[in-house]
């Protein structure tokens, strides 16, 4: 499996407990943190079968959406809802994919 795929389905998995435990704190965020992560993995997914710009176009929503998940992550701290929750380890895989989709959207032909 394409490794970027593979490091965005880690991160759902990783975000399974902080969803559910998000949802009954902040269900229209736990939705929106739910659909940033999967819209990376989708976004993957398709660029992989596309070329030239329009594959860069499917990487670039994904490392949008990398940055959503993040910042939904930042608010729900913020507002207290993860109090307790470790995100370290998401925030590691976070970083990952983040530097994979720059070296997708930045190699030399």
């Amino acid at each position: 499996m394409f490794i970027a795929l593979s490091v965005s389905v880690s991160i759902i998995r990783s975000l399974r407990d902080v969803v559910s435990t998000l949802r009954t704190r902040d269900p229209d965020l736990a939705d929106q943190l739910r659909r940033a992560a999967s819209s990376v993995a989708l976004n993957i997914a398709e660029g992989a079968k596309r070329a030239g710009r329009d594959q860069l176009h499917f990487y670039r929503i994904a490392s949008g959406s990398v940055a959503e998940v993040r910042a939904a992550l930042m608010v729900a701290d913020a507002w207290g809802h993860l109090d307790g929750v470790a995100l370290s380890s998401t925030l590691e895989l976070l970083d990952r994919q983040a530097a994979l989709l720059y070296r997708l959207l930045h190699r030399r032909s």
